[in-house]
Order: structure tokens, then C-alpha cells, then sequence
């Protein structure tokens, strides 16, 4: 039984140094961006973890592969574990949505949950997937400790759901942070430790807002 869920956030990417969004455009990491993912395999490996799931983006797959190389894993992509889509927002900052998409983007703001982004998707429509895909993977029971290579907004919408305490309030992700959870003997999910970025210590982290679709 899968008692322990280790998300990790994606490496970075020139995007995120630019703080552009991203969502579906399949920006490779940085330098940067893969000696992070470097360290983090070294960190994981003594983590125990038996199966290794990722989205199917080409900066998730490159923060997968070294983990993979490390605990002679094979990791499986799955589309669902993808970022969200944004659409006509792809590659744009924060100030250019503002700019260009005033209306949109404060329509965004009135409805973080269920406004869609022009040609992309809702936070909702996000949801449905990822705990749609989260719960296939429980079913899979490949080992106690797993790791799931994700996105912002993707894995904050996991945490919310199976933990509906959590707060995300003010919370960023770092490039190939680590937040794990928990599942006790009752079937609930607890937070262990959020944003985790030790591994990073010698490393310079871009840590981009969690409205950011990155």
C-alpha cells in the first residue's frame, strides 16, 4: 500500500527566469535547471522511492531522468500530469496578461476555481484530471513511497484536494522542490513537509508565483 506521496516541482527553465508562462509549451530545462534536477536525484535516491510518475512535458521529463538514472526506476508519463493549459496566455508575464487581457484577467481573479482561459483551462478542469490520474496511481500500489514530477498549479490542486485543511495561501513552489505527503492508517492524507529545497543548498532556485502556470 502507498503510504507516502513525494511531488516534485519541475527544474527551471528560461521561461521561468523570464517569468513567462508556460503551461503546455514544451520548454527544455536551463543549465541551471538540470543541475537542480542533478541534485535532487542524489537526494532522492535515499528516499526509498519504488515508482517514479511524471507529465509527459519535455522540463518534467528532464527533472524525471535523472531520478530514473539514479534509482534504476522507469518512469511513466501520463498527460493528465501536465500544467495547466493557458491558452492565448502562453509566454506572456504577468504584466503583458494584465496589459493585453485586462477584462480576462480580472475575470480570472473573480473566479480563480472555474474561469477558463482563453483556447485553455479552468483550475477545475485541472483538478478533474490530476486526481483523476492520482487515484489510477494508488490503484497501481507499486511500493510505500512514490514520486510524482508535476507542475504548480498541478500538484497544489492534488494537495487541496486530498488535504482539505491545506492552505496554499501564499505558498510557492521552488524548481525541483519537494512536498511530501502522507497517508495514515485511516486513509488520510497529511502534509509532511512542503517546498523542500535543501538539496539546492549550492544552487541558485527560481521560485515563480503560484499564479503563475509555470
Amino acid at each position: 500500500m502507498i503510504k507516502r506521496v513525494i511531488f516534485i516541482r519541475t527544474g527551471e527553465t528560461e521561461w521561468n527566469k523570464r517569468e513567462r508562462w508556460q503551461g503546455w509549451v514544451d520548454v527544455p530545462l536551463n543549465a541551471n535547471g538540470k543541475a537542480q534536477a542533478a541534485a535532487l536525484a542524489r537526494f532522492i535516491r535515499h528516499m526509498g522511492v519504488k515508482a517514479i510518475y511524471s507529465s509527459d512535458l519535455r522540463r518534467a521529463i528532464e527533472t524525471a531522468e535523472p531520478i530514473a538514472r539514479e534509482t534504476g526506476l522507469e518512469p511513466v508519463y501520463d498527460v493528465r500530469l501536465r500544467e495547466r493549459s493557458v491558452g492565448l496566455w502562453q509566454g506572456l508575464t504577468m504584466t503583458e496578461i494584465r496589459d493585453w487581457y485586462g477584462e480576462e484577467y480580472q475575470a480570472l481573479l473573480a473566479d480563480r476555481e472555474n474561469y477558463t482561459i482563453p483556447s485553455g483551462e479552468s483550475r477545475a478542469d485541472v483538478r478533474a484530471r490530476v486526481i483523476e490520474a492520482f487515484h489510477e496511481i494508488m490503484k497501481q500500489d507499486r511500493g510505500e513511497t512514490i514520486a510524482i514530477v508535476s507542475h504548480t498549479t498541478a500538484i497544489m490542486t492534488m494537495l487541496v484536494d486530498l488535504i482539505p485543511t491545506y492552505d496554499p495561501t501564499g505558498v510557492d513552489l521552488d524548481n525541483t522542490s519537494v512536498t511530501t505527503i502522507r497517508c495514515d492508517d485511516d486513509g488520510k492524507w497529511a502534509l509532511v513537509a512542503v517546498d523542500d529545497t535543501l538539496h539546492l543548498e549550492d544552487l541558485p532556485s527560481s521560485a515563480v508565483g503560484e499564479l503563475e502556470e509555470n
